[in-house]
């Protein structure tokens, strides 16, 4: 198979394009070469800004595809763009969606791709909803071949999952469970989720590309696991040999009081239950099946932070602002506890 990806070095996209390129694959990669050196041989790269549509219609001149993947289209313009681009040039186009497209909150705690897509907190969803309902309208009058791919919490070794960070990532929310301070959750932390790595998502995504029965439809890659948030911290602590001051707050009062927009993030995704049916992808790519169980994830991805300076972001805004909240409630409680 014959392979362009628009990105191919994020979280998601690296894996995919190891996996490839050890099955033998030929692989073209599209960026601006920023994390080129991390990558395994084989590749070709083709360096270059998609954002610039006259210069990538020049490099992909004398090429055509078996298929197209796009890690790094955001809004409708973008994929407008690609169909320009890509129109007769490859046999399948794969669109990195979103699950957090979903309908939001769920009437159905068990997704499924008939769930409806509608997330009124979250600019991001709504928008990866605009570009899937062009894609799919180029589908029908046009026959662009699309295929839809909907991930969800996918993460790797370079960035672990937890609920409520900063803008630098979560190397700070570590670093308060070893310093002993209160760690932030929302809700009160047993709502369901589900974390997948990017392992296992690269093995349903390889499997759908060159597919004919995904032309036309919308796929989600997830694990079959769910754990509740309080399990996702406590296993991230127990990874740093600590245990952990879990501080429950309301999502609507993170979201009212934060520095960082957690409308979207919370409101809008982490703060509900959700539970994946991945039915379709198992009789898409009947060979898939999630290995990586949260807690090995998670433990591997703790330690390959410990290990690496690059990943420990400070990040001493979001760890004041954490005190601040932790104060806040503290105040609080001992008010009513005085009135009483």
């Amino acid at each position: 198979m014959k392979a362009l990806f628009i990105g191919g070095t994020g979280t998601i996209s690296t894996e995919i394009t190891k996996l490839l390129l050890a099955q033998g694959h030929e692989l073209y990669l599209l960026n601006r070469g920023n994390r080129n050196a991390e990558l395994p041989e084989g590749a070709h790269l083709l360096q270059g800004d998609i954002n610039d549509e006259a210069k990538v219609a020049e490099l992909i001149a004398d090429l055509e595809f078996d298929a197209v993947a796009q890690f790094i289209a955001f809004v409708p313009e973008q994929v407008e763009r690609d169909c320009r681009l890509f129109k007769g040039k490859t046999k399948q186009y794969l669109f990195i969606g979103s699950a957090s497209a979903y309908q939001s909150p769920p009437a159905d705690y068990r997704i499924t791709e008939s769930t409806p897509l509608a997330n009124p907190y979250w600019e991001y969803s709504r928008n990866k909803i605009a570009c899937e309902e062009y894609l799919m309208k180029q589908y029908r009058e046009e026959g662009f071949p699309v295929t839809i791919v909907r991930p969800s919490h996918t993460y790797s070794e370079r960035s672990v999952p937890v609920g409520v960070h900063g803008a630098q990532g979560p190397w700070q929310v570590l670093r308060r469970m070893q310093e002993g301070k209160p760690v932030l959750v929302h809700g009160d932390g047993t709502s369901l989720w589900t974390v997948t790595h990017s392992r296992d998502f690269a093995k349903g995504f390889v499997g759908l590309m060159g597919n004919i029965h995904a032309i036309g439809d919308a796929v989600h890659i997830t694990s079959d696991e769910s754990v509740t948030w309080n399990q996702i911290h406590e296993i991230v602590a127990s990874a740093l040999g600590v245990k952990p001051k879990l501080l429950h707050v309301p999502s609507e009062f993170l979201d009212a009081c934060s520095g960082e927009d957690y409308r979207g993030s919370l409101l809008g995704d982490k703060a509900n239950t959700v539970v994946f049916d991945n039915s379709k992808l198992k009789r898409l790519v009947p060979e898939f099946a999630a290995t990586t169980r949260a807690d090995q994830g998670l433990r591997e991805a703790v330690e390959y932070m410990l290990a690496h300076a690059d990943t420990q972001q400070e990040d001493p805004e979001f760890d004041a602002w954490s005190d601040k909240v932790a104060a806040a409630l503290e105040r609080a409680i001992q008010e009513v506890k005085g009135d009483r």
